[in-house]
C-alpha cells in the first residue's frame, strides 16, 4: 500500500469548486469547510446560490456558468480579489448524457463537450497563469471511470471524459516544473444526481437497439440512489489527495472503478499481444 506523503499546508487553504451546489462538488465543499479550509463555490443561478448558502452558509457562493467562457477569467480574478489567492481548484461541474449514438443529436454532444471539456478547460486556464506565477497550486479535474473505459449508451459522456483525461495528463506535465499538481479524479458509481435528475437522456427511436440498451437504461434507473459509492467518503479522499506532495496522475474512486479499469487494462494487454506482429509490420527500413 502506498503511503501518502503529506504536504505542510494541510489546513487554511482556499478551494475553488465548480458545481458546488450538488453531488461531489457539495460533498467536497462541506468536507473542506469542516477541515478548516475556505471555499469559493460556483453555482449557475440565484436559486442554486440560495440553496447552497442555506445548507453551507460559510461558502463564498459565486455565479458562474462554465459555458460562458469569456466571463470566466473575470470571475476568477474577482474571486481572488474578494477572498484571496486560490490554492486548490476542484473542476467538478459537469453532467451525464445517456443515449444510443445513432439516436443522439450532435447538438447534445456539443453541449456535453461544452460543459464537461471546454468549461473545465476554460476554468483551469483562468488559474494556470496564477498558479504558475505563484509556483504552487493543485488542480483536480473530475473525470470518471468513463474516461478510462466505455459502456454502450454513454458515448458522448465517455468521449468528453476521455478528452478531459488526456488534457489533464498534458496539463500535469506542463505545470509540473512550476510546482503545480494536476490529478484526474476518476469516480465509479456514486450516490449523486448523475444518473437521476442531472442526466440528459435522448429519446429512444430505433427498435434494433432495444435488446442491447433497454436493460442498461432500466438497470441505471433501478440503481439510482443505491450506488455503492459514498460522496462523503470521496470528499474525505480528495482532502487526502490535495494534502499529498506526490499525487498521482489519476486516482480511481470506488471498487467498481478499480475492477472495471483493471479488466480493461488486462484486455488491452491481450489485444496488443494478439496483434503485435501486424503492429510491427508497418515499420520500414531507414537508410
Amino acid at each position: 500500500m502506498t503511503t501518502i506523503k503529506q504536504s505542510k499546508a494541510m489546513s487554511g487553504q482556499i478551494f475553488f469548486i465548480t458545481g458546488a451546489n450538488s453531488g461531489f462538488g457539495f460533498a467536497i465543499a462541506q468536507a473542506a469547510l469542516e477541515a478548516g479550509h475556505r471555499v469559493i463555490g460556483t453555482v449557475r443561478s440565484e436559486t442554486a446560490r440560495a440553496s447552497l448558502l442555506e445548507r453551507l452558509p460559510d461558502v463564498r457562493a459565486v455565479l458562474c456558468d462554465v459555458t460562458d467562457f469569456d466571463r470566466i477569467p473575470t470571475i476568477v480574478e474577482q474571486a481572488e480579489q474578494d477572498h484571496g489567492p486560490v490554492d486548490v481548484l476542484i473542476n467538478n461541474a459537469g453532467y451525464g448524457h445517456e443515449g444510443i449514438l445513432e439516436e443522439s443529436p450532435l447538438e447534445e454532444m456539443r453541449h456535453q463537450f461544452d460543459v464537461n471539456v471546454f468549461g473545465a478547460v476554460a476554468v483551469a486556464k483562468a488559474f494556470l497563469p496564477r498558479f504558475r506565477e505563484r509556483r504552487s497550486g493543485f488542480i483536480v479535474n473530475v473525470t470518471s471511470m468513463g474516461g478510462l473505459i466505455t459502456m454502450p449508451g454513454i458515448a458522448y459522456y465517455c468521449g468528453s471524459k476521455f478528452a478531459l483525461q488526456g488534457i489533464s495528463e498534458v496539463m500535469r506535465a506542463e505545470m509540473a516544473p512550476f510546482g503545480v499538481h494536476v490529478t484526474a479524479l476518476c469516480p465509479g458509481s456514486f450516490r449523486t444526481d448523475w444518473a437521476g435528475r442531472s442526466m440528459v437522456r435522448t429519446e429512444r427511436s430505433i427498435t434494433d437497439y432495444d435488446a442491447l440498451f433497454n436493460p442498461i437504461r432500466a438497470a441505471r434507473h433501478e440503481k439510482d440512489g443505491k450506488q455503492l459509492g459514498d460522496p462523503a467518503k470521496l470528499a474525505a479522499a480528495v482532502l487526502q489527495l490535495v494534502a499529498s506532495d506526490a499525487p498521482p496522475p489519476q486516482l480511481l474512486m470506488g471498487s467498481d472503478a478499480l475492477r472495471l479499469v483493471r479488466d480493461r487494462l488486462s484486455r488491452m494487454e491481450s489485444e496488443i499481444a494478439d496483434w503485435e506482429e501486424l503492429t510491427r509490420s508497418t515499420d520500414g527500413c531507414f537508410f
